[in-house]
């Protein structure tokens, strides 16, 4: 009897401990409504800002600072040490082509040099003794001057066989593979300079006067999202007899992830400044045809609201034509707002 008595105090104190627990939690957190209100890191409120009304080109990047090495002697490649992608410094040694058949070629031009002076030496001897004539010895010592022309072109023959890279930086392509027959002028690598690139895009005659005194651009890389603001543009002064275009250079900041030589990108020239409404592309919802976001009122509920969207505008925002007004706030994370309202309406 004692310990059933005993279990039924228990009971009650845990029970009174609980509740006022749950009493002290309840003071501590507002009430909610049907829908949480989202904390304001995965929220934005709308408005309108100012953006720049930029004129977009296609364009290409590529590197300011490029080199193609080309075979200077006729040779095998036996031995490749850089590949696509590698990095290397200036001198490094890239690859080795064999140069036997020159140095089997300077062979013969320097038994050609020791015939030359021998004869050279002869000939002074014989001009000092006059059983020469002047003729005789300038024939000779043209002969000698042009044996030892060859002997020297011949032996920088032989340091060509190495390949070194002309700059520091990449390896853009590697153009030939061991084993490979070289011949002189053949290309056999590229290397770039990553810390110095650019994108070219082809301008409209049309327009040339207006984005000349505009002065600035920014590049978008529609692949990663990326925008940035181009470093100096060139207008270059000529312009094409068959396009009608002239070419621009805007140069880009260095250390661009995931950008090299060949990349597509958007230059977009600017014209002026307006005012648009703007919204992020992760507050936006797409199901088949519909696009829409989810509108948060003062007490944290949620409704999904069809929109209509513009073009993208400099930053990597998009433009919102209709759905919306300025001062509304839209969630950032709509398919974790989806399924919470669903929640909600099910209770």
């Amino acid at each position: 009897m004692v310990i059933r008595t005993h279990k039924r105090f228990l009971s009650k104190g845990l029970l009174l401990l609980l509740t006022a627990f749950g009493s002290l939690l309840a003071g501590l957190v507002p009430a909610s409504s049907s829908f949480a209100a989202e904390p304001a890191a995965t929220s934005v409120v709308v408005q309108l800002r100012e953006v720049d009304l930029g004129f977009p080109v296609e364009a290409t990047v590529e590197a300011v600072r490029q080199a193609t090495v080309a075979a200077q002697i006729a040779g095998r490649v036996i031995e490749v040490r850089a590949d696509a992608g590698q990095r290397v410094r200036a001198g490094e040694l890239l690859m080795r082509l064999d140069a036997r058949e020159a140095a089997g070629s300077d062979a013969s031009v320097r038994a050609s040099l020791a015939q030359a002076g021998v004869a050279y030496e002869r000939t002074k001897n014989l001009y000092a003794q006059k059983f020469v004539s002047q003729a005789a010895l300038d024939q000779a010592a043209a002969t000698w001057q042009a044996a030892q022309g060859a002997a020297g072109s011949s032996g920088a023959a032989l340091s060509h066989g190495a390949v070194t890279a002309p700059i520091t930086g990449v390896v853009a392509q590697r153009l030939v593979e061991l084993g490979e027959m070289a011949a002189p002028g053949r290309p056999l690598i590229t290397v770039f300079d990553p810390k110095s690139l650019r994108v070219i895009a082809n301008l409209p005659q049309y327009k040339l006067a207006e984005l000349k005194k505009s002065g600035r651009a920014r590049i978008e890389f529609p692949e990663t999202g990326i925008w940035v603001d181009a470093l100096r543009v060139e207008i270059l002064p000529t312009v094409d007899a068959r396009s009608h275009t002239a070419t621009a250079r805007l140069y880009l900041p260095e250390n661009i992830d995931g950008v090299v030589p060949g990349m597509f990108a958007r230059a977009h020239f600017t014209m002026a400044q307006v005012k648009k409404l703007t919204v992020p592309p992760a507050a936006i919802l797409r199901r088949g045809e519909v696009t829409a976001v989810y509108v948060l009122d003062e007490k944290g509920g949620a409704r999904l609201r069809q929109v209509r969207l513009g073009e993208a505008v400099p930053g990597g925002e998009l433009e919102v034509l209709a759905g919306i007004s300025s001062g509304e706030r839209v969630s950032l994370d709509p398919v974790k707002a989806g399924i919470e309202l669903k929640a909600a309406a099910g209770r």
